[in-house]
């Protein structure tokens, strides 16, 4: 499931369109739920990416927020073009959506999408796009952030080139995700030692190994305690835990070894599989009853967990 939060000091948007603006190095977002992520998280996850109305009315009922909260979101979601609904009423995801959430999608198959490291890097110089074409830059900086680049230099920023695929499938990934095609994409094969060293630290990966260690932990902590939480408790802390770690594994940068040890994250992207599966289940059951159930039989709330944003690691 999707949405969450961790304590800090710094605050990124709420929903998975706006997930890169994230500060913390670990990856792990802060995060605030809103009446517009819940939608669209709700949707980026849904079985055939669709969802009725009564569904996600419930779902909104559970964090204490109004139904009629969610249908202007869902009203304003479907002016600009974030959010659709079709001939039988159901909501999906829009095409202007789309890029992203197939992006969110892939966090199960991260390991699939790295191969072994010959010590190459990709490069991105995005110097032709003038800093006035707010929305062109704002798109690229979100394309590099989903694909792992890092400023190396004005104007440039790198990646180890161990994505399957290489450069051409990171180029037409990151033009997907809203790279104005001005930017150059290309292979680096030859940076000079003391560039190379300057390259290899562009990620804090200390925060990185620390941030999946602390979400493993977190993960199986609220494992072992879901069966024994009111069911209200029980979705909420999965939602909320569940997409924080979702989030850190969509933005983790992939990095080959030797820069970071790979088994840190695959133990992570393993708990997560499982923790997913439960938490699906029950949401799945709920989501099922919730609308088949009158709104006035309904009347839930969840007086504790709704208003954490957070669980403790």
């Amino acid at each position: 499931m999707r949405v969450g939060a961790k304590a800090g000091t710094a605050h990124a948007p709420s929903t998975l369109q706006g997930l890169t603006e994230s500060v913390d190095p670990s990856n792990v977002p802060i995060v605030h739920l809103t009446p517009k992520s819940l939608v669209l998280d709700l949707l980026s996850t849904a079985p055939q990416r669709a969802m009725r109305v009564g569904a996600l009315l419930a779902a909104g009922e559970l964090f204490g927020i109004s139904a009629n909260n969610v249908r202007v979101t869902l009203a304003r979601l479907r002016a600009v073009g974030m959010v659709d609904q079709d001939e039988r009423g159901l909501y999906r995801l829009a095409a202007g959506a789309e890029p992203v959430g197939k992006q969110v999608t892939t966090w199960r198959d991260v390991e699939e999408r790295v191969r072994p490291w010959d010590g190459g890097w990709i490069g991105v110089h995005t110097a032709a796009v003038q800093r006035s074409e707010r929305r062109a830059h704002r798109h690229g900086d979100r394309a590099l952030r989903f694909l792992g680049f890092e400023r190396f230099d004005a104007g440039l920023h790198l990646r180890p080139d161990n994505l399957v695929g290489g450069v051409e499938t990171v180029r037409q990934h990151l033009h997907e995700l809203g790279l104005d095609r001005k930017a150059m994409v290309f292979r680096i094969s030859d940076l000079d030692p003391h560039a190379d060293q300057r390259a290899r630290r562009l990620w804090d990966t200390a925060a990185l190994r620390s941030g999946y260690r602390t979400s493993l932990a977190a993960l199986t902590k609220s494992a072992r305690r879901l069966a024994a939480l009111p069911s209200d408790e029980a979705l909420v802390e999965s939602f909320v835990l569940g997409g924080r770690v979702i989030r850190q594994l969509v933005l983790d940068p992939l990095l080959p070894e030797p820069l970071i040890p790979a088994d840190e994250r695959r133990a992570l992207v393993e708990a997560m599989c499982r923790y997913d599966r439960a938490g699906r289940a029950r949401w799945a059951a709920f989501l099922t009853h919730a609308v088949a159930e009158p709104t006035a039989v309904r009347a839930r709330r969840v007086p504790s967990t709704r208003t954490k944003q957070g669980v403790a690691a």
